[in-house]
């Protein structure tokens, strides 16, 4: 595709903020809910820091040759709450997590080393585009489920108490779900869809390279008229915008350290609580995990590869991707507890405004870094309405998808070989094939990404054409 901005162009002060600020914005959502899903009072702030410095890492490895941003993987979740299996201590926890992102971040140094030796061409052949392909249509197809989620909610929560049949005893358990009428959530959305579409489609100059920021700003100001005529009518159901959440802020609060995993763990003896069973189980919980991401670390770069065209796997090299994957990953759990990884959302946005500048990246991950200090911000994005994410993400997601089947419009689907290996990848991947063995999870696309590569060393063994 024709890029606004090449990997070398550096855009103007002024737009490189704008930029910048977008990027963080396709991030974000993904990035500072990891933390809230894990739990144990982890900070959404400390992860931002992460994913910032972890991103200034992996662009340092990578010389500055590859417009990738690096936030908190979805991926190691299961590994993340084994660090607090059995009751442990949030700071033996947090410890947990610190020794098990080293110990996935050393299998991609090694695995760094193995490709630094025999070259990347086995990855071309054990992973043509008829498997990399749908691999990467299904990350954004698997994803939609969460974009309409978060297309029918807003942020102000309600309780509501349901009854589950826990060790065959009827229980009452209380969750929270958004208070706000679904139709007008999905209004919201839709609206700050349209507005993103319109904008990258129709959009003349800056319109055209700041899409996201002009369609969440349009839906955030349509929920807010909504919000502040709920709240003067005492109509719940109008409430998208959490408001209440800004009385936080108080002169003594505008700026904060972030509350950092080490500092945590340290702070509170969680090193000294390890023990060899338990740095066990958290290799095991951890290892196999980095050897899925590596499949998709293959996936994302081939699809930006394809995006900038300019194969990324031989400039900057396949062992300097891996190794600002996987150091980047260690320093993002030191500070933030979550390992990190790269961002299907932030290649998304590249596409979609046609800015690959490394520089953007580099300021968006300073951005990250300055914002996690300061309050007013963080609260202000976390803020954005689910709905409104949701528009954004519809665009992203669908990108994503549509990105992966653009990558085998040239390949022969005439041929039964080719065509078994593409279904078999789409249907396990959609269909939701997760392998779970014990506290080890191969997600879906792992999956079917394994499942694709079988199928395709099988079927292109010689033999005639079906």
């Amino acid at each position: 595709m024709k890029l606004t901005y090449d990997i070398k162009d550096k855009p103007k002060f002024g737009q490189l903020i704008v930029f910048a600020f977008q990027q963080l914005l396709a991030i974000l959502a993904a990035t500072i809910v990891v933390p809230v899903i894990v739990g144990h009072d982890m900070s959404q702030a400390a992860a931002l820091f992460g994913a910032g410095v972890g991103t200034i890492i992996y662009l340092l490895f990578t010389k500055f040759r590859s417009p990738v941003f690096l936030g908190s993987s979805f991926a190691f979740l299961g590994s993340m709450a084994a660090a607090f299996a059995g009751g442990v201590s949030a700071a033996k926890g947090y410890a947990g997590m610190i020794i098990g992102a080293a110990l996935a971040g050393l299998v991609y140094v090694v695995i760094a080393i193995v490709v630094k030796v025999a070259g990347v061409k086995w990855v071309d052949k054990l992973m043509p585009k008829q498997v990399i392909g749908p691999t990467v249509s299904i990350i954004g197809l698997s994803l939609a489920g969460a974009a309409i989620n978060d297309l029918t909610a807003g942020k102000v929560m309600k309780e509501v108490v349901s009854q589950e049949i826990v060790d065959g005893a009827i229980v009452d358990v209380t969750s929270l779900v958004s208070s706000a009428n679904v139709l007008l959530c999905v209004l919201c959305g839709l609206i700050t869809f349209l507005v993103v579409t319109i904008c990258s489609v129709y959009g003349k100059k800056t319109a055209k390279l700041i899409p996201f920021i002009i369609g969440i700003l349009a839906g955030y100001a349509v929920a807010a008229v909504f919000t502040v005529i709920g709240i003067k009518t005492n109509d719940t159901s109008l409430q998208i915008i959490n408001f209440e959440a800004f009385k936080a802020i108080t002169p003594a609060t505008i700026f904060a350290v972030p509350k950092f995993t080490s500092l945590e763990a340290i702070k509170n003896g969680g090193f000294s609580e390890l023990d060899g069973s338990y740095i066990a189980s958290i290799a095991m919980a951890y290892v196999p995990v980095a050897f899925v991401v590596f499949a998709e670390h293959i996936a994302d770069h081939k699809n930006i590869s394809s995006i900038i065209n300019k194969d990324l796997l031989e400039d900057p090299g396949l062992h300097r991707t891996l190794l600002g994957d996987g150091v980047g990953s260690m320093v993002g759990a030191f500070f933030g507890g979550c390992p990190n990884t790269t961002y299907g959302e932030s290649i998304a946005c590249v596409a979609i405004t046609g800015n690959a500048s490394v520089a953007t990246i580099l300021t968006t991950a300073i951005m990250a870094i300055a914002i996690s200090f300061f309050n007013p911000f963080v609260i202000f994005l976390g803020s954005i309405p689910n709905c409104v994410m949701g528009g954004v993400c519809m665009a992203l997601y669908g990108f994503i998808a549509v990105s992966g089947l653009k990558m085998i419009k040239n390949v022969d689907l005439d041929d039964n070989r080719n065509l078994f290996v593409v279904s078999s990848i789409l249907i396990a991947g959609i269909g939701g094939l997760a392998l779970t063995f014990g506290k080890i999870t191969i997600t879906s696309i792992a999956t079917a990404l394994i499942l694709g590569i079988i199928v395709n060393l099988i079927l292109s063994k010689k033999g005639k054409k079906a």
